[in-house]
């Protein structure tokens, strides 16, 4: 008896949204981008489809005391180009941490996402806050660790 494949179609409703507080005071900037992708995707969930909005939001505190491993520190940088000739602007990783450390994480994140509308939707799941306080406590946040932390 031949078995058939099934697609499930299900609607971003029934996926039921959450939000999720992740301290990323000494994480290291990839494997935290990774797993919070991961969870603002939705492939944590057995409901995960391709096409469809199934993740849930994520509010990342403490982005100024990330950390990277090696000399990415002095190494790293950031490109921008404006579109216009000559508009190339390029930013180190420790001034970048120094002046919007919400961006080291923001970038590392939406690296990881799909370069696509539906990209961009998902991308706008992420809030990240470079101190302790953020403006989502009504949404009462769940607290998640990564990696075995305390």
């Amino acid at each position: 008896m031949k078995q058939e494949k099934i697609t499930r179609f299900i609607k971003p409703e029934d996926a039921g949204m959450k939000w999720y507080l992740v301290d990323a005071k000494d994480q290291v900037l990839g494997r935290l981008a990774s797993q919070v992708a991961r969870i603002i995707r939705g492939k944590n969930k057995a409901l995960f489809t391709p096409n469809m909005d199934t993740g849930d939001f994520v509010v990342v505190i403490n982005a100024d005391k990330v950390k990277v491993t090696g000399k990415r520190e002095t190494l790293k940088s950031y490109f921008r180009h404006s579109g216009y000739p000559g508009g190339v602007t390029v930013t180190a990783f420790a001034d970048l941490l120094q002046k919007h450390p919400e961006r080291v994480i923001e970038n590392a994140v939406k690296g990881m996402l799909p370069k696509t509308k539906l990209g961009k939707k998902i991308g706008k799941k992420l809030k990240v806050y470079s101190g302790e306080n953020h403006p989502h406590s009504a949404q009462k946040p769940e607290l998640i660790s990564f990696y075995g932390e305390k």
